[in-house]
């Protein structure tokens, strides 16, 4: 079965089952029976052969437009088929970023071009991509972002470093936010672009995490070439592009696959410490926490469907705080009272999550989001 020949599903519970019967049969077993002893690459085989699965499946971009590939459903439908997936045990696949931050950051602000362009080989599982937003001297600070973008004939030159970018070991291409108006205000200098990585002038290197993992690079821009159709939005606009793809990143889609990882962790927990009395009240309490974070997901998925963006910037917000510090809690009793023939597969997460609650947006920062935007206090 393919994407194409798919027919919409707007009755959730039909969905469900059909998606339910999917996963049954397409999660590898050798990811479910022995992904605590896999090693980094043979995890990263397993995670982009999901990707493919999903295409073949019709689940890759359940809320993407039929004619970018999508099934053209809503965010709803992709909640529920994470949660599923997450009961199911199944992979993460390396083109996140793409579906979760690309894609809708294209259909809402990109042009005609570039969807056509970009999103089909995104939803097939053909091109990765990554993120270059953070840089080494502006962290937090995305508004200080120092990477140039210079005016030539045709488009633009790019200058700069980028770093913490995930998957860029992998990815063809990569959306980047740099400054192309230096004499501007701050937040009305910057401007996104889609960059090819196989080109000249760019140039990776790993960053070795403390978990052993390589998820993430440094990556560097010299005279890089991006042509004017590879701007997404207006010159200037990039800052309020960027904050879009952040709200993505810190709800809806890409929560929802975090859930995933979470829900999965906190089974595992429940499977091997279950039955032990002095367990049973932080078990329980991450349980709930757990469900909280579906309970979120889907009042981000209501908000969605009523386009209410103020109130879905503070659901992200608080969204983006409860799975982060969730699964650093959820890692943190695995690691110290699983048994020792899982320690592998919980020293690895335990490590993998000490950086979740500063990516995507730091707890303070959206502590501060809150304070400000919902308890209305001062800066």
């Amino acid at each position: 079965m393919t994407t194409s020949t798919l027919e919409p599903i707007r009755d959730i519970d039909r969905f469900a089952s059909e998606a339910e019967e999917f996963l049954s049969t397409a999660v590898p077993s050798r990811w479910k029976e022995a992904r605590g002893t896999l090693t980094s690459h043979e995890m990263d085989e397993v995670r982009r052969q999901w990707d493919f699965t999903l295409w073949e499946g019709g689940y890759s971009g359940l809320s993407i437009p039929t004619e970018y590939g999508g099934r053209g459903l809503g965010l709803a439908e992709e909640i529920v088929f994470h949660v599923l997936a997450g009961k199911a045990q199944a992979p993460d696949g390396f083109t996140r970023v793409g579906k979760s931050l690309v894609t809708p950051m294209l259909i809402a602000v990109g042009t005609e071009q570039q969807r056509a362009q970009y999103i089909p080989s995104i939803m097939n599982g053909q091109e990765v991509w990554c993120q270059g937003f953070s840089e080494p001297q502006a962290g937090s600070d995305l508004a200080n972002i120092q990477a140039k973008a210079r005016r030539v004939d045709g488009g633009y030159l790019i200058n700069g470093s980028k770093t913490w970018t995930s998957f860029a070991q992998h990815a063809r291409r990569c959306f980047v936010l740099a400054q192309t108006q230096p004499d501007a205000g701050r937040y009305r200098n910057l401007s996104m672009f889609l960059v090819d990585m196989e080109q000249p002038g760019v140039s990776i290197s790993d960053i070795r995490q403390i978990s052993g993992a390589v998820h993430f690079a440094e990556t560097r821009f010299e005279n890089v070439f991006v042509p004017d159709s590879d701007r997404v939005g207006d010159d200037g606009d990039g800052w309020k592009v960027a904050m879009r793809v952040l709200g993505d990143e810190r709800g809806g889609i890409e929560t929802a696959a975090r859930y995933v990882e979470i829900r999965s962790d906190v089974d595992a927990l429940l499977e091997v410490l279950g039955d032990r009395p002095e367990y049973a009240s932080r078990l329980r309490d991450l349980d709930i926490r757990t469900e909280l974070v579906h309970w979120q997901l889907m009042k981000v998925a209501d908000l969605e469907s009523v386009g209410d963006d103020e109130a879905l910037a503070r659901a992200g917000a608080v969204l983006k705080l409860m799975w982060s510090e969730l699964w650093q809690d959820v890692t943190r009793l695995g690691v110290g009272h699983a048994p020792v023939v899982q320690q592998k597969h919980w020293s690895y997460q335990y490590l993998e999550s000490r950086a979740v609650t500063i990516y995507g947006g730091s707890s303070e920062i959206q502590r501060n989001i809150l304070a400000e935007r919902v308890l209305g206090l001062p800066k």
